[in-house]
């Protein structure tokens, strides 16, 4: 029999899922709004008037006045804020600073707002709510439900809070939430990801699971550990649970390793959260993509990924973008983020309404020799190669290598089986078809003899997470590019392999 809480939800959900459509029906108009407020906003701000704020009376204005950046971009602006000042990027001063670490900009501080924060929050629970609407199953929320995050913790910068954003988050979880919540703060508080894992099993596995949230590939290390500990399929010890929430990552290339240590199919919510704001949702069961928020503050830009190193790439709004173009994603938010490049790179699966799937990070590609891999390409080359196998992978990760000690260059895939290939010569050879199939350079390639086809090399067991740990990047937010266009992964990774 259904709680008070969970029936009331489903009319709630329903509410909520007919406002969200209401709105996203009506992108341009509302995405134009939120223009306009943030830069009738920002326009006494310190980087308003440095960038002339004042004049712009439209986007063409704005395109003219603000450059696109990234962290660098902004570095100076945010250290004013470190040391006091207000009114810098936004009105005020921020609640908190997100702290993430850079690839090339060290530790970065991204601000959070008392007008951005709740965008956050308000994303996450929405998204609940158009899953519950659409599905019509709200019994989760009488269950235990657990968030795999990093630790609620914060230091003080100069009187602003600073952390990383999931366990800023914590601080933000819904009274009515709270009594299902695990793990508990005493275990959230927990740096080390390992001894994490191991107190959250402990106070997690006698309880009934009805929902669980995180990053894949730290979730994945969860249940091996609760099966570890019980001998038990997690469908078996959660009968109860049938929704998982993830982000951060495609999810597809651990979707087959996941149903196996669950023991049945469940439902799936993806989230789209940055540091930088919340930018989508899975909206929907069936229709392929995210819902993109077009009324949370943020106004986006995009630009064509294959024009974005060019001296001046087509820079559009909203309005003007295109079905299955590989675009740069820029932001300006009301944290104080402007022509604010976030690294990743999105594609429209729909635009009525308008939803994104992520294909990779503008910063990681192959293209040693002019072949331009994303990151989409190399994931559907793993589930093109799995299907129709036992096969199963734990983790992978691709490299050029350009000066091999005989024979042509080649791209090595460093894989980490769960199971492997009865014949890793035919996986290969798998491998290197699907991507030969989705990228027409990579073809030419291969058969202009200027690359050979790709080898695999089997990582061992567990050899990522050393792997990480060897680089002081183990757990919470911290995810294995699927890619680079170097080998300093590579190199490193090499002390890992399978003997």
């Amino acid at each position: 029999m259904r709680s008070i809480k969970s029936a009331f939800a489903i009319p709630f959900a329903k509410f909520v899922q007919k406002s969200v459509y209401r709105k996203a029906l009506k992108a341009n108009e509302t995405q134009e709004k939120v223009f306009r407020n943030l830069i009738d906003v920002a326009k006494h701000t310190a980087f308003g008037r440095d960038h002339s704020f004042a004049d712009i009376q439209s986007y063409e204005d704005f395109k003219a006045n603000v450059p696109v950046v990234d962290y660098e971009g902004l570095r100076t602006y945010v250290e004013r804020i470190i040391e006091g000042e207000s009114d810098v990027l936004w009105k005020g001063k921020p609640l908190y600073f997100a702290k993430t670490s850079g690839t090339t900009s060290g530790a970065k501080y991204i601000p959070l707002t008392k007008e951005s924060m709740p965008t956050h929050i308000k994303a996450a629970r929405n998204a609940l709510l158009m899953y519950i609407a659409e599905s019509k199953n709200a019994d989760f929320v009488d269950g235990k439900m657990i968030f795999l995050q990093g630790s609620p913790v914060l230091e003080d910068k100069n009187g602003i809070h600073l952390g990383r954003l999931s366990g800023i988050s914590a601080h933000f979880v819904p009274k009515y939430l709270q009594r299902n919540r695990l793990p508990s703060w005493e275990t959230n508080c927990i740096e080390d990801w390992d001894t994490k894992v191991d107190a959250v099993v402990e106070e997690t596995f006698k309880e009934d699971m009805t929902l669980i949230s995180g990053i894949p590939s730290w979730v994945q290390m969860y249940f091996e550990k609760l099966q570890e500990k019980t001998g038990k399929n997690i469908a078996d010890l959660f009968p109860n649970f049938n929704l998982f929430v993830y982000g951060g990552v495609n999810f597809e290339p651990y979707k087959t390793k996941f149903e196996t240590l669950i023991g049945k199919k469940i439902d799936y919510v993806e989230l789209y959260p940055a540091s930088e704001g919340f930018i989508a949702h899975q909206d929907s069961l069936t229709e392929k993509g995210m819902l993109l928020l077009i009324d949370g503050g943020i106004f986006y830009e995009f630009i064509p990924a294959n024009e974005f190193y060019e001296e001046n790439p087509t820079r559009i709004s909203l309005k003007d973008v295109q079905l299955g173009v590989n675009y740069v994603i820029i932001l300006n938010t009301t944290a104080g983020l402007w022509g604010y490049n976030i690294g990743d790179t999105v594609e429209f699966t729909s635009l009525k309404p308008h939803r994104i799937i992520v294909t990779g990070r503008i910063k990681h590609f192959i293209s040693a020799f002019g072949e331009h891999v994303i990151g989409k390409e190399v994931e559907q080359a793993i589930l093109d190669a799995c299907e129709g196998t036992d096969v199963l992978v734990n983790e992978f990760t691709v490299a050029p290598q350009v000066n091999p000690t005989e024979g042509l260059p080649y791209h090595e895939w460093f894989i980490e089986f769960e199971k492997e290939p009865k014949d890793l010569n035919t996986f290969a050879e798998k491998l290197d078809a699907s991507m030969q199939r989705q990228n027409i350079y990579y073809t030419d390639l291969i058969e202009g003899k200027v690359l050979r086809p790709l080898l695999v090399s089997k990582v061992a067991v567990g050899g990522f997470h050393e792997y990480m740990k060897s680089i002081g990047k183990f757990g919470g937010q911290n995810k294995i590019p699927k890619l680079s266009d170097n080998r300093k992964i590579a190199d490193v990774l090499t002390g890992f392999l399978q003997s």
